[in-house]
């Protein structure tokens, strides 16, 4: 059965092979035809009004590109063998976001499948991937997808994602994918003669919005729940990371991410296992996670921006663009997750945000580095290895769900820059322009000396992972450090206690002591040693061999961190 939503149309045809087969019109703008014949593997297209060839909307498989005919893939056809895995839940967990193009040099499923016994020995527990629909040409971040229901063969196609899942889950392994329902790549993007499904006049800086609240959304809404219910149901993903929430032009009574939240409660419970909802959202609103009976949303988690800038501004000095608020901000943000609570942004040119300390600290997902941190950076460059381990060591030890970014646990040298792969001669030579817009006001006024070309193919390869790093003793230490940590984070539930109100930090100009229960995690965040005053006890690990505890009094190098079990959890 071939079925498309075409409410505007007065005749929509099915063409298999050259052949038009009429569709007939149902209730609610709906049209369907039984094809004999047709099945798994049939390439088809629609027509509507007589016009052009278009691929399906909800097309699962896209063989030939987004330019290409669509091609009917049925699911059951695949074989599971995770019948035992009975999902993972947020808290206590650590994620690690990856790149499937620039993870390996092969850039495909398959072969990250063979990486995941380093990611079950780096101890973390979700692997967050970024988006896998069809994009234009050969390479792309993900951002610039169309065909939202269908996976890029680029990767290898719908097979190949289930695969990766069905492996990930056998080494124990949530996956989360990375999703994008604000907009769509500006190529290929065949959605808007089907229907009303754009906003007639709100936009956002990538591009026409999607209309989730005019005329004709309520289609539209199922549409975009309906995808993010295949991705849970169909593919056994575990969670999604819902990019860019505060673009969302929605204002109906019951919000869009509302709807999808219960939606996704409800299949919870039908499948089983924990489905996890997780939300990037500049707005710092924990309305987003707040239940649904109490007036939020209900959503699982949300990305902390703050975090991230408070940890990179300690660790690298960088006081440009929006990172200027951020000095001397970590204090706050460990104990109040939120920087901007309501206080002034200089960077926005207003006050932001609203509290969050009452939010258990699980539900913030935060990160040294990611995908957008770093590939927004001209050059994608990573934090130097001694800022890095630093740190990660605050974040690792923190009430907050950790992400890391590829690569990162090892100290890569391997920059994340900005690639695309545009068909059409003006997107592709406007490209380098558009991005250099896009960061005006951030305090990259080199960026457009430094930025190497997005559509040229090197600056894709440069971006992949060398792994033969870790064959180098400085990188390996660099891992170990990463293993311990994680190791420390899951022997002690003090450092997974996601109580914001027990985290307290004693702090001076260039130091400071994050309380967790009976654990100190001391760090000296600058150029010279220093001597910290606890209480007795013994060091759990240190970055820095030189790192000693007479007594109550603790010598830190510098730029070091140290954990510290005090004798008298009490003291």
């Amino acid at each position: 059965m071939f079925e498309v939503w075409a409410p505007g149309a007065t005749t929509v045809d099915v063409e298999i092979g050259g052949v038009r087969h009429p569709m007939s019109a149902r209730p609610g703008g709906w049209w369907s035809a039984e094809v004999p014949g047709a099945g798994h593997g049939t390439d088809y297209r629609f027509r509507l009004d007589g016009g052009e060839p278009l691929p399906d909307p909800r097309t699962r498989w896209q063989p030939e590109g987004i330019f290409g005919p669509s091609r009917v893939y049925d699911h059951d056809r695949f074989e599971w063998t995770d019948d035992l895995w009975r999902g993972r839940d947020l808290p206590g967990s650590i994620i690690y976001e990856l790149h499937i193009g620039t993870f390996t040099p092969e850039g495909t499923f398959e072969a990250a499948i063979g990486k995941l016994e380093h990611l079950d020995a780096l101890g973390v527990d979700f692997v967050e991937i970024m988006p896998v629909p069809p994009v234009p040409g050969g390479r792309n971040w993900g951002y610039d997808g169309v065909d939202l229901w269908a996976v890029t063969d680029n990767y290898g196609g719908p097979d190949g994602l289930k695969r990766f899942v069905d492996a990930c889950h056998r080494h124990g392994l949530g996956v989360i994918l990375d999703v994008v329902y604000n907009h769509l790549g500006p190529s290929g993007n065949f959605l808007a003669p089907f229907g009303p499904y754009f906003h007639s006049t709100a936009s956002s800086f990538w591009g026409q919005a999607v209309n989730l609240d005019g005329p004709g959304s309520d289609e539209v809404r199922r549409y975009f729940i309906g995808n993010a219910l295949q991705w849970l149901r169909d593919y056994h993903i575990d969670g999604l990371r819902l990019d860019a929430v505060h673009a969302l032009h929605d204002s109906r009574a019951v919000h869009f991410l509302e709807e999808l939240a219960a939606e996704t409660d409800a299949l919870s419970a039908a499948v089983g296992r924990p489905l996890t909802l997780i939300a990037e959202s500049d707005l710092n609103d924990p309305r987003l996670m707040a239940p649904r009976e109490a007036g939020g949303y209900g959503l699982a988690a949300a990305w902390n921006d703050d975090v991230h800038h408070a940890l990179h501004v300690a660790v690298s000095g960088e006081r440009h663009g929006y990172y200027d608020d951020f000095h001397g901000a970590l204090p706050k943000v460990l104990t109040r997750a939120y920087y901007h609570d309501g206080t002034y942004s200089s960077f926005r040119g207003r006050s932001h945000g609203r509290p969050a300390a009452h939010v258990p600290g699980y539900r913030f997902v935060c990160c040294v580095q990611n995908h957008d941190q770093v590939g927004n950076r001209a050059e994608g460059d990573r934090l130097a290895p001694e800022a890095l381990r630093l740190a990660a060591g605050l974040l690792l030890t923190s009430p907050f769900t950790p992400m890391l970014f590829m690569g990162e646990e090892w100290g890569t040298r391997s920059p994340f820059l900005f690639f695309t792969d545009h068909v059409e001669p003006q997107l592709r030579e406007g490209e380098a322009d558009r991005r250099r817009r896009e960061f005006v006001g951030f305090g990259y006024d080199d960026w457009a000396e430094k930025a190497p070309d997005p559509g040229d193919e090197l600056t894709f390869l440069r971006s992949k992972l060398d792994w033969s790093e870790l064959d180098d003793d400085a990188h390996r230490a660099h891992l170990d450090w990463y293993r311990a940590l994680i190791a420390l984070r899951r022997a002690h539930p003090e450092l997974t206690d996601p109580r914001l109100d027990r985290v307290r930090v004693d702090h001076g100009e260039s130091w400071l002591v994050v309380h967790r229960g009976g654990l100190r995690v001391a760090a000296n965040l600058g150029p010279i040693p220093i001597r910290v005053t606890l209480a007795p006890g013994h060091v759990l690990l240190a970055s820095d061999p030189a790192t000693t505890l007479d007594g109550a009094e603790l010598s830190l190098p510098p730029r070091s961190l140290a954990v510290v079990r005090l004798d008298r959890p009490g003291a």
